[in-house]
């Protein structure tokens, strides 16, 4: 889903971001505006009446040590592509006026790209690395209400609830993490209001998917290394085998067919597998070599719901027992009385939430059991694995 300019189509730039002052002014004083709020725009300011909020200027700015954005840097995957998404934004007619900045997650902005002139400018506002840029600190602008609506956001001029941000456009979209979907942070594109181009949007999203693809490049050519390196000790083993790396994505296998990617394996914890059964993980330099502990190739499971559900593996005198979230716990059950056949996103949405609408949050909590569970959870459409057993024992209920 792309950017959707604040700006109609036809409408003159300067008058439009009149309209939207004029908007503010009347809907933050009570009155009736001309122009409506976009329902983007109105939901967010009612978040941020309800926190209280000012709108009159510029709210008081929290902001991490330049150490601790150093550490979260060096954490974020999005260090790899950083200097390609700027020369993406480099690349256009006029970069004097713009400003890329990269937050994480929490939306805590790690880098800034741009002209001396508009840093200066955004150092008035408190756009500078380390500010939390959420709406709970700074209102309604383009990064926190992309964290907040889990959406590519475009606010122009009015639209933002600081008064002191008025003077800027601000187009953002939210990254994930191509392999387990997990939000790695926004990519915004800021200025002065009044050169807020209709391309705007495009770029940031091309600068999404920019990411996103080179993300995946990277994760590839980590599995091909982890194949190279590993290649002398899989060729010697014997039996059915999968060699995969830190998070459980398989760059190997033998004797197997595993999927893409099993559960994040970890010292002296068995894994369960469909194909191969209870698994004892064993490190090597890079990676893990994956291997029956037993001579059962199903997978059976037992969850016991409640309070906190328990979910056991057992197969022969190996196995394992894990405490589960009510939510997961929850999702299994769908998906077991779903069988074969599985449920997508949208069934999933309907059996959790009772609607369609919250797809982004579905694949969110699934995307964390995968990463508990591995291939015990299959997608397109999420169901068990073939060779997936499971067994509910009910206790409390369990959902909400």
């Amino acid at each position: 889903m792309g950017v959707h300019s604040s700006v109609p189509p036809g409408a003159d730039l300067p008058m439009h971001a009149r309209d939207l002052i004029r908007m503010h002014e009347a809907v933050i004083g009570g009155g009736r505006p001309r122009v409506r709020p976009r329902p983007l725009v109105s939901r967010s300011w009612s978040r941020m009446l309800s926190l209280g909020l000012a709108a009159d200027g510029v709210n008081t700015r929290d902001s991490v040590p330049l150490d601790e954005v150093a550490r979260r840097r060096r954490a974020s995957p999005l260090r790899l592509v950083v200097d390609d998404l700027g020369q993406v934004v480099g690349a256009t007619a006029d970069t004097a006026n713009m400003l890329l900045v990269v937050t994480d997650a929490d939306g805590i902005i790690l880098w800034r790209v741009g002209s001396p002139a508009v840093r200066r400018r955004a150092d008035t506002l408190g756009f500078t690395e380390g500010a939390v840029w959420t709406e709970t600190r700074v209102g309604t602008n383009a990064i926190g209400t992309a964290l907040a609506e889990a959406a590519p956001v475009e606010l122009l001029a009015g639209e933002h609830f600081e008064q002191g941000q008025h003077p800027w456009y601000c187009t953002a979209s939210p990254v994930h993490d191509p392999r387990t979907g997990e939000l790695l942070g926004v990519i915004d594109v800021s200025g002065p209001a009044l050169t807020l181009h209709p391309a705007i949007g495009a770029l940031v999203e091309t600068g999404r998917r920019l990411v996103e693809s080179e993300l995946w490049r990277h994760h590839q050519q980590g599995l091909d290394r982890l194949r190279r390196t590993a290649e002398p000790v899989v060729t010697g083993v014997g039996g059915p085998v999968l060699l995969v790396d830190d998070d459980g994505w398989v760059a190997h296998s033998a004797g197997v067919a595993s999927g893409a990617r099993i559960a994040a394996p970890s010292e002296g914890q068995i894994l369960a597998v469909p194909g191969l059964g209870a698994c004892l993980p064993e490190r090597l330099a890079e990676g893990w070599l994956v291997r029956p502990a037993d001579t059962a190739r199903q997978v059976r499971l037992e969850l016991e719901l409640g309070h906190a559900p328990m979910l056991r593996m057992a197969s022969g005198d190996v196995g394992w027992v894990r405490t589960v979230t009510p939510r997961h716990a929850e999702i299994l059950v769908h998906l077991n009385t779903a069988g074969l056949s599985g449920l997508s996103a949208e069934a999933l949405s309907r059996a959790l939430y009772g609607d369609a609408e919250h797809l982004v949050t579905v694949r969110a909590e699934v995307s964390r059991l995968r990463r508990l569970l591995g291939a015990i959870v299959d997608t397109r459409p999420y169901r068990l694995a073939a060779g997936v057993t499971l067994t509910v024992h009910k206790g409390l209920e369990v959902g909400g």
